[in-house]
């Protein structure tokens, strides 16, 4: 199937005046994770020989055009059948998961955690919904900065073939995801598979300038997120990880309040952030800062990161609705602060880290959460360590054109 030839919607362009005045506006765009301020920075320098986000600007324009040549990509593509019978609904298989060599046909699977069965990259649609949020969100970022019209409608035709397309949408549902052979047909867990629509949310507030951002792109995404948002709140699966107390609910907590916001349903996406001390760091960070959960891990050092970026996420998304998730903790420090001020010194070197960590330890992952740090807490030590931990791979990262821009002095 030619999936490009299913996104027929005729796009008429809107007149050079009315384009003008759009990139005229001053005000930054209405994203919730990504910060505002900086992208409107990034997009008034496109052009100039020189500046702060040169570099970053040339990596991301040089993947949007790769993103240019991309197919769609579609739940139906898989060669496979979810047990439902239904090609729309999504499948995928449990990461970590691996045959049992002593086992007849290796069922059920056992777990061998950090390492990842090449299987979850061939089976299922795992690796299409990835190719669809990135290259979504490389365009919508590119079109944003650099007022070129191709990136707009080329994220617009990608996301209609997957959420809308009748012959190729996905159902709003994760019933099938990161299931394991021989236990189960899905799980709670998989909903992580999602998580990159916090990323995709933010894009299409991007895209919504753009003349190829029509009122049936507009309506048929807000009535797929409905749905979703719905499936999240009420299915089996979503209940089970929104119970979940490691990076899994932080994640599962995020999805449904960016969801949320997307959709300007602010009570919902209140009541998820409001619970966030209590249910979430109370539960995942310790008094001196550690986070056990995530510490039990053969990847430590890289799933603490990844729930600590979490938790910083859910502060983002809480002012939104009023909340201050920055300065929140129990008597005994379990807060966010607290969660990075524990990892730093492993970061700069100065204590060795010891706990499991089975891939590279790579020190610089953390320059985001230190950016974004220096500026809420409005704290110099932040913004030293993270220039320290900055190299040429985090100067070429979009994340310089995302994140906030410390003014501390």
């Amino acid at each position: 199937m030619n999936l490009a030839s299913r996104y027929g919607e005729k796009l008429i362009l809107l007149g050079v005046l009315a384009t003008a005045n759009l990139w005229a506006q001053s005000k930054p765009p209405e994203v919730f994770i990504i910060d505002g301020s900086t992208l409107l920075a990034a997009r008034d320098s496109y052009g100039k020989s020189a500046g702060e986000f040169k570099t970053a600007i040339d990596a991301l324009l040089d993947d949007a055009r790769k993103a240019l040549k991309s197919e769609p990509t579609s739940v139906v593509q898989k060669t496979g059948v979810p047990p439902s019978g239904d090609k729309h609904d999504y499948m995928s298989l449990a990461p970590y998961w691996w045959p049992d060599s002593t086992k007849p046909g290796g069922v059920p699977y056992i777990r061998r955690d950090g390492e990842r069965n090449p299987e979850y990259y061939s089976f299922g649609d795992h690796v299409a919904l990835g190719k669809m949020t990135s290259n979504v969100h490389t365009l919508a970022l590119a079109y944003f900065i650099s007022r070129q019209g191709s990136f707009a409608e080329k994220a617009a035709g990608l996301l209609h073939v997957w959420f809308l397309d009748s012959a190729t949408r996905m159902n709003p549902n994760l019933n099938f995801a990161q299931a394991i052979k021989g236990i189960n047909n899905g799980r709670g867990i998989g909903i992580i598979e999602t998580y990159q629509f916090r990323d995709l949310i933010d894009a299409m507030q991007l895209l919504k300038g753009s003349p190829h951002w029509t009122k049936t792109l507009d309506q048929g995404m807000k009535v797929w997120f409905s749905a979703y948002l719905k499936w999240l709140q009420e299915s089996p699966n979503g209940k089970d990880e929104s119970g979940e107390k490691n990076n899994h609910g932080s994640a599962y907590d995020i999805q449904v309040a960016s969801i949320a916001l997307y959709l300007g349903k602010k009570d919902v996406a209140r009541d998820v952030l409001t619970n966030v001390p209590k249910k979430r760091m109370a539960v995942q960070i310790m008094a001196d800062g550690s986070q056990p959960l995530e510490l039990a891990r053969t990847n430590s050092w890289g799933y603490s990161l990844m729930n600590t970026e979490a938790l910083i996420h859910l502060a983002l998304l809480g002012e939104h609705v009023g909340l201050d998730l920055w300065h929140q903790s129990d008597p005994d420090g379990r807060g966010i602060r607290h969660a990075i001020d524990f990892l730093l010194p492993y970061a700069l070197g100065q204590k060795a880290w010891a706990w499991t960590q089975i891939v590279p330890m790579k020190r610089e992952q953390m320059v985001p959460i230190l950016r974004i740090a220096a500026v809420k807490y409005g704290d110099e030590n932040y913004k030293k360590a993270s220039e320290i931990l900055t190299n040429a791979d985090v100067m070429k990262s979009r994340e310089n054109l995302v994140l906030p821009r410390s003014s501390t002095k």
